[in-house]
């Protein structure tokens, strides 16, 4: 992977990022505010990551579902992930290609919820405190989190601001949201605080763990068909002239 310099390039929204953002604004406003703000009808409780429903009633798809759904008396919190989503996604997508930049998005987001699960149910086995288990997440955040990462690394010399005032290398910026979390985390503590940084960090090593998942991949499939071009080669020696001419070797 190349790193690129210069300023933040401005991409047009890219085609998967802007059916993300219709998808994401169409959960929150059908099924958050109308469904369950104006009918009552307690539809995201279905579909919002508990990790109790995930570990003991196998609610599998809640991984899943709980990245369309934001805090609904919260315009803020879904307006920041969809613009983070737009201004990072877009240049991601551009690079990446569509279908590996959806890939990278879930995987991101779903690796988010499963290592939030997975590290609340370790608290709760050592702590015996089941609370962490019961409190629901909502939100894009992982994901987006998981395309910070993959910014940074592909375009870390890129120049980015941080809290909007304070411009610095991406890689640098990664970093520092990277900081901000565990410092957060040790903080609050798992149960505490109305963010869930456990999966803003899952969210990380997840787009991680994806990136060189993807690059061993590769390189596995690219040594694969030099093997069988290799494999395909023939020797062959033009023997009848060998007195006047030197052998001839071809493929």
């Amino acid at each position: 992977m190349n790193r690129y310099n210069g300023p933040v390039k401005q991409f047009p929204m890219t085609v998967t990022v802007k059916w993300l953002i219709i998808l994401t604004t169409g959960f929150w406003v059908v099924f958050q505010l109308i469904g369950d703000n104006l009918l009552n009808l307690h539809l995201t409780s279905a579909l919002e990551l508990r990790p109790t429903n995930v570990i003991e009633n196998f609610y599998v798809w809640q991984v899943f579902t709980y990245m369309f759904l934001h805090l609904p008396n919260s315009v803020m919190h879904i307006l920041f992930n969809m613009l983070t989503l737009w201004m990072v996604g877009s240049e991601l997508e551009e690079r990446w290609g569509r279908r590996f930049f959806l890939f990278y998005y879930i995987s991101s987001g779903v690796g988010a919820a499963l290592f939030y699960c997975f590290g609340v149910a370790v608290y709760t086995a050592v702590t015996g405190n089941r609370i962490p288990l019961t409190v629901p997440v909502v939100g894009a955040s992982g994901a987006i989190f998981g395309l910070l990462l993959a910014y940074g690394i592909l375009f870390g010399e890129r120049t980015m601001s941080f809290m909007m005032l304070f411009p610095m290398k991406a890689k640098v910026f990664v970093m520092i949201l990277a900081g901000v979390e565990i410092v957060s985390l040790l903080g609050s503590g798992v149960t505490g605080g109305e963010v869930a940084n456990l999966a803003h960090l899952g969210g990380f090593a997840s787009g991680y763990l994806t990136l060189v998942g993807y690059m061993r991949f590769q390189r596995l499939r690219w040594g694969n068909k030099a093997k069988k071009k290799t494999g395909n080669l023939r020797l062959v020696v033009d023997n009848e002239n060998q007195d006047s001419k030197p052998p001839k070797y071809w493929n």
